[in-house]
């Protein structure tokens, strides 16, 4: 099945004469709700839409897609249009899952960076009918270093603010600004770097008043760099003492100010978006972040954990300033600490005042003020969740490894409601606009509404 042919599946008679009888602006509402970055508007994965409860192959599936390449980057919208990134490969490689890559690894260690260029591109789709308006590669080149079985050369997310689309290739060292119709507005080299373990990387674009921010936490010249989004010109950049980390950058509009919060390997760090200076460091947080923070207007939650322990799940408040621990409690400093309560590789969510964290499996919610566990419940068949968590209506989702997504109905109480099925391979985080809610999975892109 070809990227420009969606595939459709069968509506009822009663839906197919009400679709009809519906002006298109009626149908396309939710084009105007934009999700233009990771974990959408506010990075937090708190949908202001409703889509869905529930959904399958042959129940409220819109459209679905051939996307060509690999990628694990989440899908991005503004307006009625989606924006994918990818990197196509010669011979057809996509990522693999979690055990076949694990069962990789002798090679993988012995093995070498590619040794024939991809074809590193973005794709733009209409939210309407998956259709794809175009294409454009932005560059064609070998990675300088490999990546894990298991990750992708295009897993940064792109962001997109209703004029033009950003993406970064990390792989490559290669940020691009292009316009609606797909034409190159610049295009920056900012280095490729290896990575720990030579995992690859997976820090997202944020952006905020016109700039566009890029991580790079890696193994040899770690940085964070703001860039004019008109222009390609660089405005600041800081250099960072971390290593290699997979979080990505938050744009946090708080009670006090807007700040933007980068999560690094031993420490987290709260930046002035406009000039760069640092407004709060905390140290002691342990190794290498994968999950991203999740905040709201009160207080950021955050904290990693490794392979075999569990560190500590962490709430900043609003207004924090100079340099924090883990010992600085208090009112406008660290809030609380939850031992051994922090998420792995799964970025956890917070929705009316309770905050849900998934780790191996197993679900625990906590009152965001003060921190106090709810209750913690294991979940069937989430023990191979990489996606990031999200909310709507209400409601948490948790999307696993083969396409089961996990629906936890909001609460002081644990109530688990019927999963859902969208069979394939997923690691990226889903996406939603208004009412449509989109799955990228190893292959395919699937539209639910």
């Amino acid at each position: 099945m070809s990227a420009t042919q969606p595939r459709y599946f069968p509506l009822s008679a009663v839906a197919v004469a009400f679709c009809l009888c519906l002006p298109y602006s009626v149908i396309a509402a939710d084009a105007n709700d934009s999700w233009g970055s990771f974990r959408g508007p506010e990075g937090n994965g708190v949908a202001a839409g409703k889509h869905p409860e529930a959904w399958s192959m042959n129940k409220n599936l819109a459209w679905s897609v051939e996307v060509p390449g690999g990628g694990w980057s989440s899908p991005v919208v503004a307006g009625d249009k989606i924006f994918v990134t990818t990197a196509v490969a010669s011979d057809g490689t996509r990522p693999k899952g979690f055990g076949e890559g694990v069962a990789s690894m002798r090679s993988h260690f012995m093995g070498k960076a590619p040794t024939n260029p991809f074809s590193f591109e973005v794709h733009c789709m209409s939210l309407k009918d998956g259709s794809l308006l175009w294409k454009q590669q932005v560059v064609s080149k070998k990675p300088a270093h490999k990546v894990h079985p298991s990750n992708s050369y295009a897993t940064e997310s792109p962001v997109a603010d209703g004029e033009r689309v950003f993406a970064y290739f990390a792989a490559v060292g290669v940020v691009a600004c292009l316009d609606q119709q797909g034409e190159t507005v610049w295009q920056k080299e900012v280095g490729a770097y290896r990575t720990s373990s030579d995992f690859g990387s997976g820090s997202s674009l944020a952006i905020n008043d016109g700039l566009v921010f890029v991580q790079c936490d890696n193994e040899e010249k770690s940085f964070l760099i703001a860039l004019n989004g008109k222009t390609g010109d660089e405005i600041w950049k800081v250099d960072r003492t971390g290593r290699t980390s997979w979080s990505s950058p938050i744009i946090w509009k708080n009670r006090q100010r807007t700040e933007l919060v980068v999560c690094g390997a031993g420490n987290v760090t709260a930046y002035d978006p406009k000039t760069g200076g640092a407004l709060w460091t905390l140290t002691g947080t342990g190794g290498a972040f994968s999950a991203s923070p999740t905040c709201d207007q009160d207080r950021i939650y955050l904290g990693n954990s490794g392979r075999n322990s569990r560190g500590p799940l962490i709430a900043v408040a609003a207004g924090a300033s100079g340099e924090l621990t883990l010992e600085s409690i208090g009112k406008n400093q660290v809030v609380w600490i939850e031992d051994a309560a922090a998420p792995g590789m799964c970025s956890p969510v917070v929705v009316d005042g309770r905050l849900y964290v998934l780790s191996r499996g197993i679900l625990s919610c906590h009152n965001a003020e003060t921190g106090e566990r709810l209750y913690r419940q294991r979940l069937k068949n989430a023990s191979s969740v990489t996606s990031s968590l999200w909310a709507a209506d209400g409601k948490v989702y948790a999307l696993n490894e083969s396409g089961e997504t996990s629906v936890i109905k909001g609460g002081d109480e644990f109530e688990q409601l019927p999963s859902n099925e969208t069979p394939g391979l997923y690691w990226s985080t889903p996406s939603v606009a208004g009412q449509a809610l989109l799955l990228r999975g190893a292959k395919m892109l699937h539209c639910i509404r």
